[in-house]
């Protein structure tokens, strides 16, 4: 699967899962880290559980199973790498403290509108 192919269909579990405020970053010509950032907030440790696993298990079953899982056990960001593309699944207040979108402002913004199903 193409790198923003991978990404997409992340972003389509993640809203399914009724994820919020779902963000796609390309990142190819910043870092050598991914292609595409997805972020993503959970409204409590529950979704964050079942957003990341979610994301998980439906990769896994289109043959891409992430390189590497961290964070579980913090309860507030989940980060899954799959390789191109890195996940962050994070609760609100974790993602304003953090503020990725801020740390990586030099990415460009994937637009997401023909995608998500709620904004």
């Amino acid at each position: 699967m193409e790198p923003k192919e991978l990404a997409l269909e992340l972003v389509k579990i993640l809203d399914s899962k009724k994820g919020g405020d779902i963000r796609m970053l390309h990142t190819t010509e910043l870092t050598s880290l991914s292609d595409y950032l997805v972020i993503c907030t959970a409204n409590s440790t529950t979704q964050i559980k079942s957003l990341s696993e979610a994301c998980e298990e439906e990769m896994k079953s289109l043959g891409e199973a992430p390189k590497n899982v961290e964070g579980r056990r913090g309860n507030t960001w989940v980060l899954l790498d799959f390789y191109s593309v890195i996940v962050h699944v994070l609760t609100e207040e974790t993602r304003a403290f953090y503020d990725l979108e801020r740390l990586w402002g030099d990415a460009t913004q994937v637009d997401l509108s023909d995608v998500l199903t709620k904004n």
